[in-house]
């Protein structure tokens, strides 16, 4: 039995939450609604209907691009990619081929792992990055008895930025941390909810494996497509290793192919034989002119792209001089992050305190304003004087306990405590023992 090495490499589509769709002027906010309200000829892909380019789905495909240390394109263009799917009206997609508008870059993550115990560093190279459009939905339905497949054409035409790396992963666990990074810088750019539950990030890797110690790709890869998390990618990926490594074993080679992911079989399961790049005839969309991006248009929208999570980290650890776990958990989001901060700046309580306040207590930062939250914190920190004569009404309604705490039962001192704290929840409990020890004598 031999001892295989994965190659594993990823594409994720991203919806963009543009206003429009990719090349039309229909809602591109698709989710739950109606089937087929939201389209018009363009995205229904009638005769006649011509494609113009969503100019803020380019500019968020930059922004994307410059986030993972990519080159932009100097001039861009969009291709026909031919296939015939019920999903697809046109009998081709709008999408990027040979001139996308980002190539390159890379992302560095920490991925954690039983081999090493703070974990290890790693980096994906990115490949490349480009703008599509989506397809429709299939449904499957039973109608009248039968069994059909209905298409839900809202969702097609929304603006899609795939994000293809090299094949530089090797297990499940460090696909998924560099998926669960990637969702976290996408969220930061605010230029998707990326929610994998309504579909807006799709994840898809290409997994093969090679004799260890074997340089170069092996002689074929598998696809599995549209996982929809980040558990149902490590369990595809492990599936896939262990499948393929089997048929390895007995001296076959997998098929090359695109699979899909059976939530209830917990497997991968056939779809079609893998394609080619030839297979899908591309060619230059000749309705649309080619993209051209001048080098202060980049600049500006470098200036849009702010903070990015390593950044804010860092600084969160020299400014505030948080615990690192602290850190992690307020860096999750960027709306997270920005609340805390404006916690600290009303600046009358110490960064750590308001950290483990917001964490502790689960805040709900949509509910819950920032100055309202000092503000309450303000005042669960104020000093409340114990009345002497709740101590002594307390102590006159529970003459057992008074008897116990002076028979040398030290649990009684904290029931009398108790009955304390139910008259005077704000009171501190340090001062509340010490006048009741007073009190006792």
């Amino acid at each position: 039995m031999h001892t295989y090495e994965p190659v594993i490499g990823l594409e994720i589509h991203v919806e963009l939450k543009t206003a429009s769709k990719m090349f039309c002027g229909c809602p591109a906010d698709h989710f739950g609604k109606k089937p087929n309200t939201q389209t018009c000829p363009v995205c229904l892909g009638l005769p006649g209907a011509l494609p113009v380019p969503n100019k803020k789905a380019a500019e968020w495909t930059i922004m994307l691009g410059l986030a993972l240390g990519g080159d932009i394109a100097d001039v861009s263009k969009f291709d026909r990619k031919h296939y015939f799917y019920p999903d697809l009206p046109k009998g081709y997609q709008i999408s990027q081929y040979d001139q996308p508008i980002a190539r390159g870059g890379a992302l560095k993550f920490k991925v954690q792992s039983s081999k090493f115990k703070s974990g290890y560093e790693k980096t994906v190279r990115i490949d490349r990055i480009h703008l599509e459009e989506d397809t429709g939905k299939l449904q499957h339905a039973t109608v009248d008895g039968k069994k059909v497949t209905l298409v839900d054409f809202n969702r097609s035409g929304v603006p899609l930025v795939e994000i293809v790396t090299e094949p530089d992963l090797h297990n499940a666990e460090e696909a998924r941390e560099f998926l669960k990074k990637l969702h976290q810088i996408v969220r930061y750019l605010v230029i998707s909810d990326a929610d994998m539950e309504k579909g807006s990030m799709r994840l898809e890797p290409n997994i093969s494996l090679r004799k260890a110690g074997a340089k170069g790709l092996p002689p074929y890869k598998v696809e599995v497509k549209n996982i929809n998390s980040f558990r149902f990618a490590t369990l595809a990926i492990n599936y896939e290793i262990a499948r393929q490594r089997s048929i390895l074993d007995d001296g076959k080679v997998p098929i090359q192919e695109t699979r899909g992911w059976d939530e209830g079989k917990a497997a991968t399961v056939t779809q079609r034989s893998k394609e080619e790049a030839s297979d899908y005839r591309y060619f230059p969309e000749p309705d649309i002119p080619p993209m051209s991006f001048a080098k202060e248009q980049i600049r500006q929208l470098a200036d849009q792209i702010g903070e990015l999570p390593d950044e804010k980290v860092k600084r969160f650890e020299k400014e505030y001089g948080l615990e690192q776990r602290d850190i992690a958990i307020l860096t999750e989001t960027r709306e997270l992050a920005d609340y805390f901060e404006e916690c600290v700046n009303i600046g009358k309580i110490p960064a750590q305190k308001l950290a483990n306040w917001i964490i502790n207590r689960k805040v709900d930062i949509n509910a819950v304003l920032p100055a309202r939250l000092v503000a309450s914190i303000l005042k669960a920190g104020e000093v409340i004087k114990v009345p002497t004569d709740l101590i002594a009404t307390v102590l006159s309604e529970n003459p057992k306990a008074v008897s116990d705490y002076k028979a040398g039962k030290e649990q009684a001192l904290m029931f009398l405590m108790g009955q304390v704290k139910r008259q005077l929840p704000q009171g501190d409990s340090q001062q509340i023992l010490e006048a009741l020890k007073i009190a006792l004598g």
